[in-house]
């Protein structure tokens, strides 16, 4: 078989993955993949270990044919000592060895990135950032998590915390995201679109006004994916509500060009699906915030790898390891 099998698990708050890929010269090829619900510590480990096992049986394949095994889970972690450290979506998960658990298990070399980080490795070495040297990736899905590609490699921080572009405030009030009002999460999530939209929904409520895609007024029923169905209908307010958030998108780029400079932006989940309504006056606000020089360097895509990304990242973290 040409090319490096590599293999990701992909450890979520509601439900995890093993896949099997296959690395070559052209990108990565999934095989296989098997998924399983969140439970507690030792029950979640025991069937990412269970579910390496049938991966490899079903393949017709052992340890021995895998060069390693890539962990994405989400924060705070510390990827240098391979330590799941308390994350808030995975109780009980309070300085696991993740990485010296699988490895020594398996006897493969395995390492251990937070989602966004994983995922920005994705998009850089099989998706849409593929021979850049300089990129970002955002996540924009439930939250807004970042991943930094600095001259041609990931860029951590000191301890992890580098590229948690969310909390950066944009606005002094606002939506609440990363535990701050008006902050780039909080305009630029499916959370914040969601607290934007109860917001003018509960507004019009009080006034007497109906609102075509919430009826009944119930604000606890509006998604940020209600939401943009209505917009891409052609609903007043729930375009003003993607105006809004796209107007925050395009401000919070051009901080991130001008301080890093990069040669690509990849923004994922809600931005990929709704890019049409999005990237106007993103796209607008960019121009007249950014340094020129900087911006008309600097393109941004939505990310190649879609719905897919998870498992793409989880084996971008195996791909990058250094055997």
């Amino acid at each position: 078989m040409n090319g490096r099998l590599l293999l990701g698990v992909d450890i979520g708050g509601t439900k995890c993955a093993v896949i099997l890929g296959l690395s070559h010269v052209g990108g990565i090829e999934i095989k296989d993949k098997v998924s399983f619900p969140t439970t507690g510590v030792d029950s979640t480990i025991a069937d990412i270990e269970t579910s390496i096992e049938d991966v490899l049986k079903r393949n017709m394949l052992n340890s021995r044919d895998v060069s390693a095994i890539g962990i994405s889970c989400g924060g705070p972690l510390d990827s240098t000592a391979g330590i799941v450290m308390s994350p808030p979506n995975l109780p009980g998960w309070d300085n696991i060895p993740i990485v010296r658990i699988l490895s020594e298990r398996f006897g493969i070399p395995a390492a251990l990135h937070n989602d966004a980080n994983a995922s920005a490795l994705a998009e850089w070495t099989f998706g849409a950032g593929k021979g850049t040297k300089n990129m970002v990736f955002l996540t924009f899905g439930t939250g807004l998590g970042a991943g930094l590609i600095i001259d041609g490699k990931l860029y951590t921080g000191t301890n992890d915390n580098a590229g948690e572009l969310g909390h950066i405030r944009l606005n002094q009030f606002g939506p609440v995201g990363y535990g701050k009002s008006g902050s780039f999460e909080g305009f630029c999530s499916g959370s914040g679109i969601r607290q934007l939209a109860q917001s003018l929904v509960r507004e019009r409520s009080q006034m007497g006004l109906k609102v075509p895609w919430c009826p009944d007024g119930s604000v606890d029923k509006i998604t940020a994916k209600s939401v943009a169905e209505a917009a891409m209908g052609g609903d007043p307010l729930a375009l003003e509500i993607y105006r809004v958030s796209s107007w925050h998108l395009g401000f919070g780029l051009s901080i991130i060009v001008d301080v890093l400079n990069p040669e690509l932006i990849v923004i994922g989940s809600i931005y990929s699906r709704n890019e049409s309504l999005m990237k106007p006056i993103m796209e607008e606000v960019l121009a007249k915030e950014a340094l020129p020089l900087a911006n008309k360097v600097c393109r941004v895509l939505p990310s190649a790898l879609g719905e897919s990304i998870g498992d793409y990242a989880a084996l971008s973290v195996a791909a990058n390891i250094k055997v």
